[in-house]
């Protein structure tokens, strides 16, 4: 009896047009991410880079999700032509430039107080299209650079800022890339907590969702932080993130995740994702749900030559290979860790260099 009411279920559900993929509708979103019109002016986020945080005529607040991005504004005739542009979770070296018909457009910059929050005054004419692009100087140039890695904050949001603190005691880290898991439940209050204490931080976090984002009836994920699979590239390295919060990928994701392999094929490339793909001590369940998309995935990643990819989810620091991957798990932002293991809270220090690929990984302890 059981089973024939799961079927009648099932039927019930395909005949309702509901989909049966779990992460179908976050996947959808992501789509939607960096668009918004205000004042007779569009906006939109170039590959969804950064997320639309406030929006009114002559004033536009962006979160960004990546170190540079490109927006691209049409004015219709008569639309206000003076903006201010604010974005937060900015690069703190971040420059604004605009150009409108191949011509460079005045930009004021605003001083402000809080490194990763940058305001500037642009005009956008009225009746043009203006390219907008946020980013520190000289990012698409290929040069050595280092960064943090990080997953796993959850219940231990309020003293978070220990973590901050060790991370910006190392200037040559330039961002923060975390793979999931920001809060305990997802709910805004607690997204609203995670960015307001990243204040603390000298420099920005881009992040994908883990599966805690996703225990509130009502996901918000994507309001504050944007995508969940995204994809950019920094001084010549690419670096992507695919929403993993199911123990799985959309097949939306996966065919996203195609194309950013290919891109990034013939050069540095690093994912991060939430829950690894396997499990490298397989006594948890901590990994993919399917076995065999596991295998598929791993597959795909090997032969797109990725260089390193990075995980959260378990609650401990684990180095190991992926079909000849380096793979790391760093689950040491606070959440309850695991007994006895004698790792506490951390997060990974990563040596990149365009020419030689993925140097060093290391270990930094916080507790």
């Amino acid at each position: 009896m059981r089973s024939i009411r799961w079927g009648a279920a099932v039927l019930a559900l395909l005949a309702s047009g509901c989909s049966m993929r779990p992460s179908e509708e976050r996947a959808l979103k992501d789509l939607q991410v960096g668009q918004v019109e205000a004042g007779g002016v569009t906006f939109t986020v170039e590959d969804g880079l950064a997320v639309v945080r406030q929006v009114a005529p002559g004033t536009l607040t962006l979160w960004g999700s990546a170190p540079a991005f490109h927006v691209r504004a049409v004015s219709s005739a008569g639309a206000p032509e003076a903006w201010t542009v604010v974005v937060r979770n900015a690069m703190p070296d971040a420059e604004l430039s605009a150009v409108a018909a191949g011509e460079l457009l005045l930009v004021e910059d605003v001083p402000g107080v809080v490194p990763t929050v940058k305001t500037w005054r642009v005009q956008v004419p009225a009746g043009a299209e203006v390219r907008l692009t946020v980013a520190p100087p000289e990012w698409d140039q290929p040069k050595p650079f280092r960064f943090a890695a990080l997953a796993d904050v959850q219940e231990a949001l309020p003293r978070v800022g220990d973590i901050y603190r060790r991370i910006n005691a190392d200037p040559t880290l330039r961002f923060i890339y975390f793979s999931g898991d920001l809060t305990q439940r997802g709910s805004v209050a607690e997204l609203e907590e995670f960015q307001s204490r990243l204040l603390e931080s000298r420099i920005p976090l881009f992040a994908t969702l883990g599966n805690h984002e996703l225990i509130t009836p009502d996901p918000r994920y994507h309001e504050y932080f944007g995508r969940g699979n995204l994809h950019f590239t920094f001084h010549g390295a690419h670096f992507t993130m695919i929403d993993s919060g199911n123990g799985s990928l959309d097949p939306r994701a996966e065919e996203m995740l195609d194309g950013w392999l290919a891109a990034g094929r013939d050069a540095v490339h690093i994912l991060g994702t939430h829950i690894p793909i396997v499990d490298p001590i397989g006594v948890r369940n901590g990994a993919f749900a399917s076995r065999n998309e596991a295998a598929a995935l791993l597959a795909k990643l090997a032969n797109g030559k990725l260089d390193l990819t990075l995980y959260g989810h378990v609650h401990s620091y684990y180095s190991f290979s992926n079909a000849g991957i380096p793979s790391f798990i760093s689950g040491g932002g606070g959440a309850i860790p695991e007994q006895f293991d004698g790792v506490g809270r951390h997060f990974l220090a990563v040596e990149v260099d365009p020419s030689q690929g993925v140097r060093t990984v290391s270990l930094v302890r916080v507790d």
